[in-house]
């Protein structure tokens, strides 16, 4: 619910009250989405080799002893990876929110992503959810959006159902969780998130 890329960038962008109500919320929303999961009781609906794990039935294979130079080695191959992933979510983000800037009328965002549009906050969610891109690559468009007259709230609603509420983090997810799991998770996140695009929207 709250990224660090996202946090640092709000922060430069839009000042230390925004930054912190997104943390607040976001951590608030977390939080309660943790307790309300763990008093469903839905154990069961975790995959058997995590159960296994959840219960201390599992047997975890003999640890690799690593040398000092080979922990260092590895460590580069994994930032050389993540760079490598994360660089073109980056670009496209940037090339999106140039778009949006140079192209798109102030007025027609404004319309459908203003602040006294009552939808517009749970349409942001719905179409962050097929997207696919990290903090990083997300606010450059947030602040398009934003620069072209869309709320603040919708617009951070629609960057954390992105980060959040990914398909293709459901995906990744499916293979610790079953979906009445996967289920219960995106609608009590989703709430939480709708929750914190509507905060906004009022006191900003």
């Amino acid at each position: 619910m709250v990224n660090e890329i996202a946090l640092a960038l709000l922060l430069g962008l839009f000042g230390w009250k925004v930054a912190a109500l997104y943390l607040g919320l976001g951590l608030l929303v977390a939080i309660v989405a943790g307790l309300v999961i763990g008093e469903l009781k839905m154990e069961r609906h975790l995959e058997d080799w995590v159960r296994a794990i959840h219960l201390g039935t599992a047997t975890a294979p003999k640890g690799q002893g690593y040398t000092w130079s080979e922990r260092f080695a590895a460590g580069g191959r994994h930032v050389r990876e993540i760079v490598g992933k994360v660089w073109p979510y980056v670009l496209a983000g940037i090339a999106l929110g140039a778009l949006i800037h140079g192209y798109v009328p102030q007025d027609f965002m404004a319309s459908f992503m203003g602040r006294d549009v009552w939808w517009a906050v749970p349409a942001a969610v719905v179409l962050g959810v097929p997207m696919y891109t990290n903090a990083a690559g997300i606010v450059p468009v947030v602040e398009a959006l934003i620069g072209k007259g869309a709320a603040l709230g919708t617009t951070l609603a629609f960057m954390m159902s992105v980060i959040a509420l990914s398909a293709p983090e459901m995906l990744i997810l499916r293979k610790v969780l079953k979906w009445p799991l996967i289920a219960t998770f995106v609608g009590v996140v989703a709430a939480g998130i709708l929750l914190v695009g509507y905060v906004f929207n009022l006191v900003l």
